[in-house]
């Protein structure tokens, strides 16, 4: 069965529609998203300088994940402060375990 041009053409309406739904859903959506950090707006301003090569990583990263650079800056921030750092007995096991890896690779 084929369609008529009239049935074609509704059915690329219909396709259409869909398709700007869709977008306003998602247009919605990050909208939300950009008021719910905007409601969270820091009190307080953090500048700092950083080199060149370390300013272009954060904007591709940035890029890469579709959030503004602030924003990927504070959940670096966030993540450094609360996950632990390396001890020392973390350090002395990973060294041990080269050595072993080092020992019987030869």
């Amino acid at each position: 069965m084929t369609e008529t041009p009239v049935e074609s053409r509704a059915a690329r309406r219909a396709r259409h529609q869909d398709i700007l739904a869709e977008v306003a859903t998602e247009e919605a959506e990050a909208s939300e998203a950009e008021a719910a950090e905007q409601a969270a707006t820091l009190d307080v301003a953090l500048h700092l300088r950083v080199d060149r090569a370390l300013d272009a990583e954060l904007r591709d990263r940035a890029a890469h994940e579709h959030i503004p650079m602030s924003a990927l800056v504070r959940r670096l921030l966030r993540r450094a402060l609360h996950e632990p750092a390396l001890t020392t007995g973390t350090v002395e096991d990973i060294a041990r375990r080269v050595t072993r890896e080092e020992l019987h690779g030869r």
